[in-house]
């Protein structure tokens, strides 16, 4: 059996967005990604970034389409082959860089990160099926790490709350992104199994999918708990548990409203 080549990646990743993901998932077709991270104190920053490299180590690591994380100036192993890099970052510079660790330079166009494709669920073994639902209006470490606990109890899938839902919800100016990119995100974590974008309104926007899919567990994060949800959970034969929001080891605890800063937002919240 041959053995895929390895693909370095190398970049801050700091609030990372859907074009990020989708050069991740070009770049793993070349081969096994491996994604040089830089620290928050590396030359290369503009800025200081906004998430510390723990934590945006933690949610790199968790996208389907990485291998492994490093650290700068540890990834140059006999495994790697390429160097991918976004058209927007390629330098000849950059190029020489790759060649002295002896790499193929590969640039990915722009145009090639255009869309929200579907990808095929993520295997799982056992027959368990549990759900989860939310807005998952700008992806962060939170998430993961809600989507990690609920993958715990079997194969998860995500129902990720529709546009006009989300107006209703939240009101003028949500979502920030569209449901077909906000659906592409979430599949991209490897805790996943699948996601699915709702297509009914207000508490219950996926009242449809969960009647339709029965899944064996419902779990909720506090402050996505709603008699509504309880009622169909007892209706359906759904066993419905309820998640204390904590944060992964030595990671702040995240909120899509905190980090979108809309303070007219804060008084609806869904998990």
């Amino acid at each position: 059996m041959s053995v895929r080549a390895g693909v370095l990646v190398d970049g801050g990743f700091d609030d990372i967005r859907s074009r990020d993901v989708r050069f991740l998932e070009e770049a793993s077709g070349l081969g096994e990604v491996t994604v040089r991270l830089w620290p928050d104190e590396a030359p290369a920053w503009r800025s200081a970034p906004k998430f510390c490299f723990a934590e945006r180590s933690y949610i790199l690591n968790a996208i389907r389409f990485v291998g492994r994380v490093a650290v700068v100036g540890k990834a140059a192993e006999d495994t790697l082959r390429i160097w991918a890099e976004r058209e927007t970052q390629a330098s000849v510079a950059r190029e020489s860089m790759a060649r002295d660790l002896g790499l193929e330079y590969r640039v990915i166009s722009e145009a090639r990160l255009d869309g929200f494709p579907q990808h095929p669920p993520v295997p799982r073994s056992g027959a368990i099926k549990v759900a989860v639902t939310g807005c998952y209006d700008w992806l962060h470490s939170g998430h993961v790490r809600f989507f990690e606990e609920a993958a715990s109890f079997g194969a998860l899938t995500v129902f990720v709350g529709n546009d006009a839902a989300l107006a209703g919800l939240k009101g003028p100016g949500h979502p920030r992104f569209p449901q077909d990119e906000r659906r592409y995100l979430v599949a991209a974590v490897a805790h996943v199994h699948r996601a699915q974008v709702s297509t009914g309104s207000g508490w219950l926007d996926a009242e449809a999918q969960i009647r339709a899919s029965r899944p064996d567990i419902w779990i909720v994060n506090e402050d996505g708990d709603k008699p509504c949800k309880r009622d169909l959970c007892r209706e359906l034969g759904i066993d419905y548990r309820v998640l204390t929001r904590r944060p992964a080891d030595g990671l702040p605890a995240r909120s899509s409203t905190e980090l979108r800063g809309d303070a007219a937002s804060r008084q609806v919240t869904s998990d």
